[in-house]
Parts: structure tokens; C-alpha cells; sequence
């Protein structure tokens, strides 16, 4: 058996990044010597096997032919005539078509190492062009390697665009679409991914919610960089820094998507977004089939994320409103994700990024004493009904209120 470490381990080992996986490509056995020798079957379009002891994955070197649209329209080869370089021929970029032998030698036939010293992202070959997944696979490698440089080469962006033109992408499937979103949120810098895509006429075609924001201007005053669309990528970046959770970064990114609803004679003011924007991120939600925990948390920052901005100023009984639809008093509460969105969309301005945000202190500290509330004797009562639920609200405003009056006493300032 001649097997290959292949893919994004020798890229990621010559790039010395961090190595998550280890692929291997086997040349010139069968999928009957795989099972033989003891390893397991689990490609469902292609043959792939798992090692019988480190349950590494194991493909078997194969070739591919492109016989109808979209991702899914290709005829795979694999037999132990296929050879290594013809299996590295069919991948998508040229830094992941390196392959490493068991002697520790780069066999690097399309110049990948070249491609990583110049921190290029180029295509292979014009087979590239067959797979519209391949677009969202360079905008998340683009968002990944963006920190040390990484472009997008020119006739690989050309390719992209032309692909796009020729109705490759319509073909893309919600599961697909999900997959490469939810990893490339997870990257250092997943503004870059929308950026790459919007670059070559993707955007409008795979997330056309969000193209629908570019153009769209807000007030300079509050926003420098006046561009619905700017500002949602400034703020998807903010989100970024502030949280790990791919929860609250599609969470920024989609909080101002009714803004592309206001009339444009009403521009640059947007009366009414956060309500306005629901329907559509619900469809888009519905169309992508986005996890339940992902909608919930973005509902909430659509719908109350100028509520959080303006804390400070909100009644004590209009706080305990917004816990509550926020689940303030549920042990599965979110806040800190709910105002780490928000506070990202505070940030995300051109010239504001490092301005505080005392809302994030206040709203906690304010949840911390709605919630330290004693309802002991409440519940003990002879209170019944609806009346037990006005004394504990009416017990958890007036805590909220002694808060807010001293939080207020010693920060004069705000």
C-alpha cells in the first residue's frame, strides 16, 4: 500500500499551523484490500475508509468528471490505475494539492509551496470551475489566512466570477451553504468570507440578504463609515474579537438586515428596522436551515439590539421587559451572548471600535440584581395565579431601580 498525507495537513505543517486532522490518499489498492486489511467503510459518494487503529481517514486515489450542474454532478473514478498526481490534479487549490510520502518527501507537482511563500490562493485547474462549492471553500480559506496575507489570485477570482455568471452557484445546496458558513464564522477574520464573496458576484446570488445592504447609507453622525453593508462586515469583525461563539457572529452580522427594507426616500434614517428585518431573517433562517440555537440568539439581537445601546436610559419595568423576553431568569440564559452581539454593533463603526461600551457592565449588573431577588416568601403565600407573577416582577422592578440609581450615583458620567 502507498499511502500519502495529503490536504490540509502538509499545508497547514509547511505553513506551521496548527494540524485539526490528518487525510491520507492510498494508491493502488481497491475498496475489497481496504476492507481486508481491517479498515472501515464510510464515503458515501466516493470511497473513503477509516484506519482500523488512529481512525484516520484513507481515500483511495481517484479522478472525477463533471457530467451534469452543481456540486453534486460528477462521475468519480477510483481504481490503482489512478495515480498521485492525477488524484492532486482534481482538488481545488494548488496549496492543497501537496502531498507527503512516507519518507518524508513534498511532492508538490502544481507549486503549491510556492503559492503558500506568496501567500496565493490559486485554483489547480480549470476543473475548479466545475464545483460551486469551491467558491465558498476559497472565501473560508481567504477568512482563515487573511491574518498572514493570504489573496485571492487574479485568475482565480476571475474564474469565480465567471462561474457565478454562468449560474454555477444557483446550484448550491442549503446544507452546503450551512456547512461552509458555520466553519467560516468560526475562522480568525470571517468578514473576509462575505469580502471574498461579494468580490465575485457571489454574495447576491448565495446570501442575497446581505448584498441587499451595500449601498444602503445610515447617519454619519453615529456612522462613519456610512454603508449598511460596510457596517455589518466592521461589525461581524468586532464580533470576532469578542467571541469565539459562531452564535454571536452570524448574530452581528444579521442584526440590521431590515435596514435594506427603508424606503429610500426616507434614507439615511430607519425607522422601525429591528421589526422590519424579522420576516427576513426568518426566511433566511427557513432557507438555510439554520440551527435553532443560531435564529434564536439573532431574533433577539434584531429585535432589541437598540434597547441594549440604550440601557442606561431605559425604565426599570421596561428592563425586567427585556430580561424576560431574553430569558433572563432561565437557567439557559444568553445574555452575555446578547450583549456581546450588541456591543460589537457598537463597535463596528469606522473610528469607534475602541470606544466603551458601559451598557455591557450595566445590563449585567442589572440582571444581577433582578435575579438576586428573594420570591421565597412570594411563593409561599396565598398568592395564586397571575397575582404571584406581578409581586415577583413588581419586587424584581424595584430592585432593578435601586440598581440603576446607584450604578447612576457613581458613574455621574453617564
Amino acid at each position: 500500500m502507498k499511502t500519502y498525507l495529503v490536504g490540509g495537513a502538509v499545508r497547514d505543517r509547511l505553513l506551521d499551523y496548527p494540524v485539526k486532522e490528518h487525510d491520507w490518499l492510498v494508491v493502488g489498492e481497491t475498496t475489497e484490500s481496504m476492507l481486508a486489511q481491517g479498515f472501515r467503510s464510510v464515503g458515501k459518494d466516493f470511497p473513503v475508509f477509516l484506519h482500523p487503529d488512529s481512525h484516520d481517514e484513507y481515500a483511495l486515489a481517484r479522478t472525477e468528471r463533471k457530467t451534469a450542474p452543481g456540486y453534486k454532478g460528477f462521475v468519480v473514478y477510483a481504481s490503482p490505475e489512478v495515480t498521485l498526481e492525477e488524484d492532486l490534479l482534481r482538488r481545488d487549490l494548488t496549496i492543497n494539492a501537496m502531498a507527503i510520502d512516507d519518507q518524508g518527501k513534498l511532492i508538490d507537482p502544481f507549486h503549491g509551496r510556492q503559492d503558500l511563500d506568496k501567500r496565493i490562493l490559486r485554483h489547480v485547474s480549470p476543473a475548479f470551475g466545475e464545483d460551486p462549492v469551491r467558491i465558498l471553500r476559497v472565501a473560508r480559506f481567504a477568512a482563515r489566512y487573511a491574518h498572514l496575507g493570504f489573496k485571492v489570485a487574479a485568475e482565480t477570482q476571475i474564474l469565480m466570477q465567471q462561474m457565478v455568471d454562468d449560474r454555477e452557484a444557483d446550484y448550491l445546496v442549503p446544507e452546503r451553504v450551512w456547512a461552509e458558513l458555520y466553519k467560516a464564522l468560526q475562522e480568525m477574520n470571517p468578514a473576509v468570507f462575505f469580502q471574498v464573496l461579494r468580490a465575485c458576484g457571489a454574495l447576491a446570488v448565495i446570501f442575497p440578504e446581505i448584498e441587499a445592504l451595500f449601498g444602503v447609507p445610515q447617519p454619519e453622525k453615529h456612522h462613519p463609515e456610512i454603508d449598511t453593508g460596510i457596517h455589518v462586515l466592521l461589525v461581524l469583525a468586532q464580533a470576532a474579537k469578542l467571541s469565539v461563539k459562531p452564535e454571536v457572529r452570524l448574530a452581528a452580522l444579521l442584526h440590521d438586515l431590515g435596514k435594506a427594507l427603508s424606503p429610500s426616500e426616507h434614507w439615511p434614517s430607519h425607522h422601525g428596522h429591528e421589526q422590519k428585518g424579522l420576516p427576513v431573517l426568518e426566511k433566511f433562517c427557513q432557507r438555510l436551515r439554520v440551527p435553532t440555537s443560531f435564529k434564536t440568539l439573532a431574533i433577539q439581537v434584531m429585535q432589541y439590539h437598540t434597547h441594549c445601546h440604550r440601557a442606561m436610559a431605559l425604565r426599570a419595568d421596561t428592563l425586567i421587559d427585556l430580561f424576560q423576553e431574553l430569558g433572563v431568569f432561565k437557567t439557559s440564559s444568553r445574555l452575555d451572548d446578547f450583549i456581546l452581539a450588541c456591543e460589537a454593533d457598537a463597535r463596528g463603526r469606522t473610528g469607534l471600535e475602541t470606544r466603551p461600551y458601559p451598557q455591557a457592565e450595566y445590563l449585567r449588573g442589572a440582571a444581577a440584581a433582578a435575579k438576586a431577588v428573594d420570591t421565597t416568601d412570594i411563593l409561599q403565600s396565598d398568592l395564586q395565579g397571575a397575582k404571584i407573577g406581578a409581586a415577583i416582577r413588581g419586587r424584581r422592578v424595584a430592585a432593578i431601580a435601586d440598581f440603576k440609581q446607584q450604578y447612576l450615583t457613581q458613574h455621574p458620567a453617564l
